[in-house]
């Protein structure tokens, strides 16, 4: 929708303590009531970013259940490109892009008024929607924009959570084409771990660049695995038992002064025993 020409009136904006913007909004032109939105610039630096511009971004409060993305836009559009809505259950930083889930694993969406991120295309827009007067509201359902509520919201609902056998075979071959890549890639990738992390026979590793020029850690598992079996085999040649001549001697001379003490306690033993012993001949 191309922007209003129509000159805003700033001095009929509703400004509420907080720096809001009270922007009405009916859902019908002929609908008697009125529900209030309320906007002003987001400004919050820790969770802005490219996705979330500090000069073109919208913060919405209080949006009803019955507006969707496509519907916030269409309502934000009267005032310039918009770029990107996001609508949330509680204001927080940015969702961070991941693999798109199918509506089999999604959560249920949560039904309720909801906060809104609105990005425009221009910094112009922003200040057309915050001077935005207070007594003309935005008609949420018209005819070139119609928004289904009610049974005929439930009826449409229940049609759409049908799905065709053919629409389900192709998510299902695409979610398996996509496992079997990432599932390869993994593999690729502890390979060319594996392989940048070999070590020599002294124990060195040989500590590569990794992505973005950081340095990749050596301790894997497998990496681990090969360390530990590399310091049993060293306690084993350490351990060894005669290696040496003057270890053979030791052992020899350890062993013989053991068989002499023995010998001594033995001698001692058939003594008392020899001592105790009484002749009884009736």
């Amino acid at each position: 929708m191309a922007p209003s020409k129509k000159r805003h009136a700033s001095d009929q904006t509703c400004v509420i303590p907080g720096g809001f913007t009270v922007l009405p909004l009916q859902f019908s032109a002929d609908s008697a009531a009125q529900h209030d939105l309320y906007v002003k610039e987001h400004k919050v630096r820790a969770a802005t970013g490219s996705h979330r511009p500090l000069d073109r971004t919208l913060f919405v409060l209080n949006v009803p259940p019955y507006c969707s993305q496509a519907t916030v836009r269409e309502l934000f559009s009267r005032f310039g490109g918009v770029q990107s809505v996001e609508l949330r259950d509680h204001p927080g930083s940015f969702q961070e892009s991941g693999p798109e889930l199918t509506e089999f694993f999604k959560p249920a969406e949560k039904k309720g008024f909801k906060v809104g991120y609105v990005v425009f295309q221009s910094a112009s827009s922003l200040a057309a929607a915050k001077s935005h007067p207070h007594d003309v509201p935005l008609v949420v359902c018209t005819e070139g924009r119609p928004v289904r509520t009610g049974v005929q919201k439930w009826i449409q609902q229940y049609a759409e959570s049908f799905i065709q056998p053919e629409e389900l075979q192709r998510m299902v071959d695409s979610f398996l084409e996509d496992y079997d890549k990432r599932k390869v890639e993994a593999e690729e990738r502890q390979k060319k771990e594996a392989e940048q992390q070999e070590e020599d026979d002294e124990g060195w590793v040989k500590v590569t660049r990794g992505h973005n020029g950081a340095k990749a850690r050596p301790h894997s598992e497998a990496a681990n695995r090969r360390t530990l079996q590399k310091e049993i085999r060293k306690k084993k040649r350490k351990e060894l038992i005669n290696f040496y001549t003057w270890q053979h001697k030791n052992t020899q001379k350890e062993h013989i002064a053991e068989l002499r003490k023995k010998f001594e306690e033995d001698k001692q033993r058939i003594a008392l025993l020899r001592a105790q012993r009484k002749f009884r001949p009736y």
